[in-house]
């Protein structure tokens, strides 16, 4: 059964410990409420402890019963006479009599009901003609697919002995043999000072390089050696499976994408860094468009374009 008990103590931790104490319990072993928070009053006055009401289980108490005293035998005899018991005569059997079996009254049956006579079905309706399906259209004949054109491979002109042509084939080719490639460059000359030179052979994203890094290595290579050997100066562009038309488109639908950013925050925009010849592409793409500019910062190698809103 549950008990409380009710302690006080100057704080609510110093009066749970004296109930805790006055039982001989732990902490876990019984239930705490707060009745009163200790108050420290003003100056001493109207100062109040901490009051706590602590339940516990405590043991059932034990009732022992008490055994009542026997009744004397002798003294209940001496009280009362047992009487004579005067003689009970039997009764005589009387003859039994044959006792009738009764008769079970069998119920008059039910007279069965009379069917219902079934009421003549309505004639159904004549069910309509099923509407004639129409003649299918003719599907129209399959177009075929126009097959793809298989580019033929370019014819190349020999380069003439002794030509600038020759020269830049030559100088490409060693250069090619020291990278361990069998591409074969094949050189012509475009417009004015400018030769264009192509190469073919096999695993040409090799020399391709990332975003065309080798590639611009071999060109830069090739226009330093052969300048120095021939009168004036050209221009050489070296190209592997049409690289360089690919990469202009690409930087063009780029150019134009950012540019459209641009005029819809009306905010400025850094491209990532690109070479003097990409950066070119940029410039030409977007110096038609309104309300843009163009204009590169910063330093090679990590020159940029800046494309920029004006009103």
């Amino acid at each position: 059964m549950e008990k409380t008990i009710i302690t006080s103590g100057k704080t609510i931790d110093l009066a749970i410990e004296s109930a805790l104490t006055q039982l001989g319990l732990d902490r876990d072993s019984v239930s705490v409420m707060v009745l009163q928070q200790a108050k420290t009053g003003f100056l001493g006055f109207g100062a109040q402890p901490a009051k706590v009401q602590v339940t516990y289980e405590a043991p059932d108490p034990i009732v022992e019963k008490v055994p009542e005293k026997p009744k004397s035998a002798l003294g209940s005899a001496s009280r009362s006479k047992p009487k004579a018991a005067a003689p009970v005569k039997k009764p005589e059997p009387k003859p039994e009599m044959p006792k009738a079996e009764p008769v079970k009254a069998e119920a008059p049956k039910a007279a069965p009901a009379p069917k219902a006579e079934k009421k003549p079905e309505a004639p159904k309706p004549p069910k309509a003609p099923k509407p004639e399906k129409k003649a299918e259209a003719p599907k129209p004949p399959k177009v075929p697919k126009p097959e793809k054109k298989v580019e033929a491979p370019k014819e190349y002109t020999p380069a003439e002995a002794g030509s600038v042509e020759e020269k830049i084939e030559v100088f490409i080719k060693g250069l090619l043999e020291h990278m361990d490639s069998k591409a074969v460059p094949h050189c012509w000359k475009a417009d004015g000072s400018t030769y264009k030179v192509d190469l073919v052979g096999d695993d040409l994203g090799y020399l391709i390089g990332r975003r065309g890094d080798t590639l611009d290595a071999i060109q830069h290579l090739a226009n330093y050696a052969v300048n120095r050997d021939v009168e004036g100066h050209i221009r050489i562009n070296v190209d592997a499976e049409s690289y360089r038309e690919k990469r202009e488109d690409s930087l063009r639908r780029y150019a134009r994408k950012k540019a459209q950013q641009v005029l819809k925050a009306r905010r400025r925009t850094t491209l990532e860094p690109m070479n003097a010849y990409e950066r070119h592409v940029i410039h030409a793409a977007l110096q038609d468009m309104e309300n843009i500019t163009t204009h590169s910062t910063g330093v090679e190698p990590n020159r940029r374009v800046v494309i920029e809103y004006v009103r």
